[in-house]
């Protein structure tokens, strides 16, 4: 076997989920399951990997996510393969292979679980990061947007999140598309030296992306670039405008942004992102991060530019032709996804409380040989019962065994020595009092669900 010169660290844009954390997972696990249980998504969970033609098809060729950051590999037996760099894909694919397009329709699915993508790590995006996606397939109507939409906000809500704002816009069908791809054209080719690298691709193969793309000298052109609202069929009008009429009754605030596109192919109509937006903001490794963008929004013909601080904590949108694209039955989408580590660097920093993930309420206290091997078994006979116990059964000490309860903040501690071990009795000891009596080992089940309810 070889030896290792020095310490194997985690990966590159990677982290551990220690002890110390996995309160905050569990809470947010538990308010997306509450939340989305609650307006009707049953739970589903796609592979970790699907073939990389799935998501060539539906993010797109041209898109950053399959040229550079998706971790793609060939299998023993051939076949390329690829580690899920978001979930939509897949959910689709779920939905037509196991013929739920003869479900009653929508069908409203959710899922939570790792997404993988090559890019450069910094707080708040890994190349290994966590996701929650909420999804309803099966129906147009505009009312499907919104609920997906105050599903996200509802969650976050519910995580004690503040100062959540939604940006919205449309990017209509392939309809509207196609005019406003001229209008950009017209635009960007005189201006075409100005582009990153990137964009000067994209200027040839796919000019919607250029409203993506996040170099500080293309956010500048692209500040006074056209906006797709201007060039909208009649049907994609008033899908937007009745989807921000029910955002409008449900309160959730919002700002309309016209050079929010997403970045993947599959969009079509109601694209949108949800922003927390402060001061100071951190990521999930606790490190400040202060993003000042400046972001136009649009209002009845009106522009303004403001500055402010933000972080994204996901969106989503409509994907209308994705199913259809990939084999099935036409089958009229939309979803959002969730980035947990976002969302639980941000609860960090807002400061929310978390309670822990096991609270014991009784410390079993041992000494000596006998009551030890005693203990292993009461600890079991304990839990059985419903009562939550702790232990430091490496411990010798009394006053060592005492101090780490008075720790865990129990309400009883329950002491076994040696005499106690044999006479067949244990002691009990009130914490807050520091009052003890002994009891039949026998009753100490009983007596402790009496003393623990009142």
């Amino acid at each position: 076997m070889a030896k290792i010169k020095k310490p194997i660290q985690v990966p590159k844009g990677t982290f551990d989920i220690l002890p110390d954390d996995q309160k905050y997972w569990k809470k947010v696990r538990s308010a997306v399951s509450d939340v989305a249980q609650s307006y009707g998504f049953g739970r589903i969970d796609t592979p970790m990997f699907e073939y990389s033609d799935l998501y060539m098809a539906s993010v797109g060729e041209a898109t950053d996510v399959v040229e550079k950051q998706m971790y793609s590999f060939k299998s023993k037996g051939g076949d390329m393969l690829s580690l899920r760099p978001e979930g939509t894909a897949g959910v689709a694919r779920a939905y037509i292979e196991n013929g739920m397009t003869n479900l009653p329709q929508p069908v409203k699915l959710y899922y939570t679980g790792p997404m993988f993508r090559y890019e450069q790590p910094q707080a708040g995006r890994f190349r290994q990061f966590h996701q929650v996606g909420l999804e309803i397939i099966g129906d147009m109507d505009p009312i499907y947007d919104a609920e997906v939409i105050n599903a996200f906000v509802v969650i976050c809500r519910e995580l004690g999140l503040q100062n959540l704002n939604v940006e919205m816009n449309t990017i209509g069908c392939n309809k509207c598309r196609s005019d406003f791809r001229s209008q950009l054209l017209r635009y960007y080719k005189p201006r075409a030296a100005k582009l990153c690298r990137d964009c000067k691709r994209r200027l040839k193969e796919n000019p919607l992306r250029l409203l993506d793309c996040k170099e500080e000298k293309c956010e500048q052109l692209k500040a006074h670039a056209p906006n797709l609202i201007d060039h909208l069929c009649e049907e994609c009008h008033s899908h937007f405008k009745a989807v921000l009429e029910y955002l409008d009754e449900t309160e959730i605030p919002y700002s309309l942004n016209p050079h929010l596109v997403r970045g993947f192919d599959y969009y079509t109509k109601t694209v949108f992102e949800v922003f927390l937006e402060d001061e100071h903001i951190v990521g999930d490794d606790g490190h400040p991060r202060t993003e000042k963008a400046e972001q136009s929004s649009y209002d009845g013909g009106n522009e303004k530019t403001h500055r402010r601080s933000k972080l994204a904590l996901g969106g989503g949108g409509r994907y209308d032709n994705l199913v259809k694209l990939l084999g099935g039955k036409d089958a009229p989408a939309v979803g959002t996804g969730l980035g947990l580590d976002r969302v639980i660097g941000a609860m960090k920093q807002q400061g929310v409380k978390v309670p822990p993930i096991y609270k014991p309420d009784v410390f079993l206290v041992q000494l000596g040989a006998l009551s030890k091997k005693k203990c292993l078994k009461l600890y079991e006979e304990l839990r059985q019962a419903g009562i939550a116990v702790a232990e430091s059964f490496g411990k010798d000490s009394i006053k060592t065994q005492l101090r780490a309860a008075d720790r865990d903040g129990v309400i009883l501690s329950l002491i076994l020595g040696q005499k106690e071990a044999i006479d067949g009795v244990i002691i009990v000891r009130d914490m807050a009092s520091g009052a003890q009596e002994t009891v039949p080992l026998e009753k100490i089940v009983k007596i402790l669900k009496e003393k623990l309810k009142k």
